[in-house]
């Protein structure tokens, strides 16, 4: 195939569909089991399976009901910046373990939006300053919400939480931190909740994030000839990668259980190329030397490939003479009880073509869900028996209240944490924009 013929078939094969039906005609559920696809074209050349599909994850339906709270707080930051202390005070100075020092000054009200900014400068000891602030007054039991847009910048920790300001995380008494959101660009929601006491807490973080898959896959109905299959992404940190399977092109098309360890065995005719014994794998680099890259192709999810955490991330399968390759697909992330952590947010797969690299596929999560360009809500229940953290209004996860009982001070934060991806000069001038923050008392 000439390289102008390969660009305009590549045209067609641009989009991914989170919700795309297999070649059966049923979407990929989670936990279901491998099952035969339907017959193809009996050419050896082209094959009539589904473009692109990925494990559908499922998406949280129960709505927050505020008939029976009274909304008896708020604050739409409508006002002259000057009187932000009339109702909130401001970090100013060093802040622990972060990498920025905050103050007033990056706490600036424009048009009805509060701003934190995140700057380049050396102030306080750091080479960042952010802002930072909390209510005067303190709140109990009710239900709370902020509406914002995340700073635009890997490494940015947007955050709305509750805290005892009067008190420290030192404390010998048990002191309660609740999370509502510490949200990482572009669309990761983490919630917390936080026991502390001399210092130590446990760790109860759980993360949400919309438009993205732990698996992926993309069919080519006609064959891509190639010797070189190279995966990258641009992730801001490390990621998992725990399967990467490349299938010569079969006319009975391809795997739809996803997440199945027996995949190579679900449909009939199928070589797994990244599974040849002629396969060389290669990588950028690994986290640490226990991530083997040739975990990616041992036949089980249990294990991964671990990349490094900065810089472009990326796989390269090699074999010694050109294969006709039907379909790719790979899983991502890991997994902690039913809960799927860590999803890449972007990656790009590329052949090796008359001796050029040619893109066959790619996906950025950043076109369809960035935080940073669109408002969203975050929202949380706070009672005596439990917390229940919600996004866009929608209930993403419940927890037991145990010892979360005294009322906290509302807290506006942005930082720069390593935990939150890369960090780099994309950071300077960004902002975490906040709408309005509200309490709602049970009635």
């Amino acid at each position: 195939m000439n390289l102008t013929r390969w660009i305009l078939f590549c045209a067609v094969l641009f989009a991914i569909s989170i919700s795309t039906t297999n070649c059966s005609g049923s979407k990929d559920q989670p936990n279901d089991d491998e099952q035969m696809v339907g017959e193809g074209d009996d050419d050896d050349t082209t094959t009539n399976c589904e473009e692109s599909y990925s494990h559908e994850l499922s998406a949280p339906t129960e709505e927050v009901d505020l008939s029976s709270f009274e909304l008896t707080w708020v604050d739409e930051f409508d006002y002259d910046d000057s009187k932000l202390e009339e109702i909130w005070a401001s970090q100013n100075g060093l802040a622990g373990h972060i990498l920025c020092s905050r103050w007033r000054e990056n706490a600036v009200i424009e048009n009805g939006v509060l701003e934190l900014k995140a700057k380049k400068e050396q102030r306080g000891g750091q080479d960042w300053t952010c802002g930072n602030i909390w209510t005067k007054e303190t709140f109990g039991y009710g239900y709370y919400e902020c509406k914002y847009k995340y700073a635009g910048a890997s490494g940015t920790n947007n955050s709305f939480w509750l805290f005892p300001r009067d008190q420290t995380i030192n404390s010998p008494e048990v002191i309660c931190e609740l999370d509502v959101n510490e949200g990482h660009f572009p669309n990761e929601v983490n919630t917390n909740r936080h026991h502390w006491q001399n210092g130590n807490t446990e760790n109860n973080q759980l993360q949400y994030s919309e438009g993205l898959s732990p698996a992926y896959a993309h069919s080519f109905n006609e064959s891509v000839k190639t010797n070189r299959i190279r995966f990258s992404s641009n992730n801001s940190t490390h990621f998992h990668i725990r399967e990467f399977r490349i299938y010569e092109q079969n006319t009975n098309c391809y795997p739809t259980g996803l997440l199945s360890n027996t995949a190579d065995n679900s449909v009939t005719g199928l070589t797994n190329l990244s599974r040849e014994s002629d396969t060389e794998i290669t990588a950028s680099g690994v986290l640490r030397d226990e991530f083997k890259v040739s975990a990616v192709a041992d036949g089980t999810s249990t294990t991964s490939w671990v990349s490094q955490k900065e810089g472009e991330k990326w796989l390269e399968f090699t074999w010694p003479e050109e294969k006709n390759i039907g379909h790719i697909q790979f899983i991502n992330g890991w997994l902690s009880g039913s809960n799927w952590n860590s999803l890449i947010s972007d990656y790009k797969i590329e052949a090796f073509v008359d001796g050029d690299w040619v893109e066959i596929t790619t996906y950025d999560v950043e076109e369809s869900n960035n935080f940073a360009e669109d408002y969203h809500v975050y929202g949380m229940d706070w009672s005596e028996d439990q917390v229940k953290f919600y996004y866009d209004n929608k209930l993403i996860r419940s927890i037991p209240n145990t010892l979360c009982k005294s009322e906290l001070n509302i807290f506006l934060s942005l930082a720069i944490l390593e935990h939150g991806g890369e960090v780099t000069d994309a950071i300077d001038g960004t902002s975490m924009k906040i709408d309005w923050v509200k309490y709602y008392k049970r009635k």
